[in-house]
């Protein structure tokens, strides 16, 4: 049986995120910032002072991925990485001053790629939810 890209979920998944980046992009550049920078310090502004794994386990990247971009993220004075105290084997990843104030400077990026998405806040959430619980099922079988 054969299926054209078009036909296919994972096409649409694929395309689907290269529209998202689009539409962060615009939204991101003038902060000086990419969307996986976005999605650390989202992550931070919740939960600063959190492990790399803990971190990595939250946004679903390896340490190999995560590592370089909070290099790339503290040389940009976002970001500082720490041992732990108690757990020298452990890092810990705390927002600078400059990584709090970018929480109000990012402000409007979700109402901003709300509009860009043409979706209402319940429909953007069902979509969501529907594509977490597809992510875990697909995860549990691998």
């Amino acid at each position: 049986m054969t299926i054209s890209p078009a036909d296919m979920l994972c096409f649409s998944l694929y395309s689907t995120q290269h529209a998202m980046q689009a539409a962060y992009k615009p939204l991101l550049e003038p902060l000086g910032l990419t969307y996986p920078q976005y999605l650390v310090l989202s992550a931070l502004w919740s939960n600063d002072g959190c492990k790399v794994g803990e971190l990595g386990g939250e946004l679903l990247l390896e340490t190999n991925t995560l590592t370089p971009l909070l290099k790339r993220m503290e040389t940009a004075g976002l970001v500082t990485r720490k041992r732990d105290t108690r757990d020298e084997r452990q890092v810990r990843v705390h927002l600078t001053a400059d990584g709090r104030a970018m929480q109000d400077r990012a402000a409007h990026v979700p109402e901003g790629f709300l509009r860009a998405t043409g979706l209402s806040i319940p429909q953007l959430a069902a979509l969501r939810d529907q594509l977490n619980a597809m992510r875990e099922t697909m995860r549990a079988k691998t």
